[in-house]
């Protein structure tokens, strides 16, 4: 039986990593999973407990990074978030392929855990347009806002080490793009 492949889809804060995956999914042929993180932030408005993610108690999350339960995590302006290894595994030794949707920190410790990992980097048009799609959230501070712009930049640069980057200017466009990679992927 084939073994699953483990989809990295990485990129900064506000680039539309969801948005892309949502439509890459009704894309591709026996769809992959999708993982759910676990994070300890709050709730954005819409969201919903085991379907965006489990949201946890930082102490619930300092247990599970002691007892080695997370694939990868990271601390993101203020919260950490992270991926349960377990239900991961559990998929991929079933032939499924799995999705993570994480951001640039999470995707290195993947390359180095899972490096037969196919890592995909989501990029924005421009830090001007991420802006406009952070600020039109409505869910955070000027400062926060600004700090996630300040990490965007620096994940930007870290783009050459993932297997391709796809620019989302257009989200179908960039689905396809992304679509069309994981299938590349399955026949090389």
């Amino acid at each position: 039986m084939r073994r699953g492949t483990l989809i990295v889809i990485a990129g900064p804060s506000g680039v539309g990593k969801g948005t892309v995956i949502e439509r890459l999914l009704s894309r591709i042929p026996e769809g992959p999973a999708l993982s759910v993180s676990v994070t300890t932030r709050a709730p954005r408005p819409g969201e919903v407990e085991g379907v965006h993610y489990h949201f946890v108690s930082d102490q619930a999350f300092d247990r599970m990074i002691a007892d080695g339960s997370l694939l990868e995590w990271a601390e993101i302006v203020g919260h950490r978030s992270g991926t349960p290894r377990l239900p991961v595994e559990e998929l991929l030794a079933a032939g499924r392929d799995v999705i993570l949707e994480i951001d640039v920190k999470g995707a290195e410790q993947v390359r180095e855990r899972v490096p037969r990992a196919l890592l995909i980097f989501l990029e924005p048009p421009s830090l001007d347009v991420l802006e406009q799609r952070l600020r039109g959230r409505g869910t955070e501070t000027d400062a926060m806002i600004e700090g996630r712009l300040q990490l965007a930049a620096r994940e930007l640069q870290e783009s050459p080490w993932f297997h391709a980057v796809v620019v989302n200017d257009d989200a179908d466009r960039a689905a396809d793009e992304v679509a069309a990679i994981i299938e590349a992927s399955r026949t090389a």
